[in-house]
């Protein structure tokens, strides 16, 4: 079974982090909430692993609080 990488795998960082942000210049909120799901599941497929894609959906989840 494979595992999560969750090191970094970019040469460049700081160069995916301007691109991410540049890709939700000028959308609305619910187009950034669109974009940013039609990004998982384009990536999701790209792995195409499960149980690598529910371990980042787990380590995704934890890093937020539920609203109550």
């Amino acid at each position: 079974m494979k595992h999560l990488n969750t090191q970094s795998q970019f040469a460049s960082p700081d160069e995916f982090y301007e691109q991410l942000i540049d890709a939700h210049r000028d959308l609305s909120l619910e187009q950034s909430h669109a974009m940013n799901a039609a990004l998982v599941l384009l990536l999701s497929n790209h792995i195409g692993d499960l149980d690598v894609v529910a371990e980042a959906l787990a380590k995704a989840r934890a890093t937020v609080q539920p609203s109550r």
